[in-house]
């Protein structure tokens, strides 16, 4: 059997799939996705732009909402050159290396939306709980402390992950079964004993989403009681209604992500090609839908983009 390891003279490289059956049909496939992939990197530009521009929207929401919109940007982007170079061109060629480093970033900055939806679901908490020290809470300085943390703890969580992968040796199988690289994927095509790599990604995904989600329920667990605790109707009407983008948020991306692991784990019987449109669907629901919801649901947002676009029009 030809093993191949990362030390030999010649750079190791692993193939690329697209949609397992439907090759004769990825040109065509490859139409939608190129739309979602317009859609998100458009989305998420505009409303970095407006948050940027607008100087009312300068508090802590739409920062959290910034940074939010700049991790799917990040995460539309770290695999939109491999996808659409499939679909397109058939360039399923990509180095060990390449492979690893594309890795790093998909993985982390999914982590990344997981802290954010976390922080987001934190300034919920106290802009409900406890609106008068709001301003004194979540002040620039904590808000950038936080965002720098999440970062620190991705790639903490992230650095051995990888490093550990360059240690594997592969056997005559690289092909990969997605159109990018995922740790689970890679590691399974490895002939040697890949048991710590394993155990090392479930610590990275338990110490990351498998603690911000119960975190997120646990704030909105106080978030409904304190709402409750309101006299009138209309204020607790108010104040669920603050929560519904970011309750949409957290829908859009922990539902996909729940629904595929439950389909690589019991959905055996599924055909190839199920399994391989939903791990590509996945990564770009959110980017996709984030813009959209805070743009239709978040009045601030939506003026500040209708001004913008009115702007753009008069000077025309």
């Amino acid at each position: 059997m030809l093993v191949l390891s990362n030390t030999n003279a010649q750079p190791l490289t692993f193939f690329l799939t697209g949609i397992p059956g439907l090759r004769a049909a990825l040109v065509w496939i490859s139409i939608p996705f190129c739309l979602l992939y317009i859609i998100a990197l458009s989305g998420n530009s505009m409303i970095l732009f407006v948050i940027l521009r607008e100087q009312s929207l300068h508090e802590p929401m739409y920062y959290f909402l910034s940074i939010l919109s700049t991790t799917d940007l990040t995460l539309s982007l770290c695999t939109l050159s491999t996808t659409l170079g499939v679909f397109w061109f058939e360039a399923r060629a990509i180095t060990l290396n390449a492979c690893i480093a594309q890795m790093f970033f998909l993985h982390g900055f999914m982590f990344m939306e997981s802290g954010v939806l976390l922080a987001m679901a934190f300034d919920r908490f106290v802009a409900i709980c406890d609106p008068l020290r709001c301003s004194t809470i979540l002040t620039n300085t904590r808000i950038a402390q936080i965002g720098g943390g999440m970062l620190i703890r991705n790639f903490a969580d992230m650095l051995p992950v990888v490093l550990l992968v360059k240690r594997l040796s592969f056997c005559s199988s690289t092909v990969l079964s997605l159109s990018y690289c995922y740790h689970v994927d890679l590691i399974q095509l490895s002939c040697t004993d890949n048991r710590i790599n394993s155990i090392l990604g479930l610590i990275a995904l338990f110490s990351t989403t498998g603690f911000d989600c119960p975190c997120i329920l646990l704030s909105y667990v106080l978030i409904i009681r304190s709402a409750l605790s309101i006299a009138s109707s209309e204020g607790q009407q108010k104040a669920f209604n603050t929560c519904i983008s970011h309750i949409s948020a957290v829908a859009i991306f922990y539902i996909p992500l729940i629904s595929l692991s439950l389909v690589h784990r019991y959905g055996h019987s599924a055909p190839p090609f199920v399994h391989t449109i939903m791990a590509n669907v996945f990564l770009l629901i959110p980017p996709v839908l984030n813009p959209i919801i805070y743009s239709v649901k978040t009045k601030q947002i939506r003026k500040a983009i209708v001004k913008v676009l009115i702007q753009k029009w008069l000077q025309m």
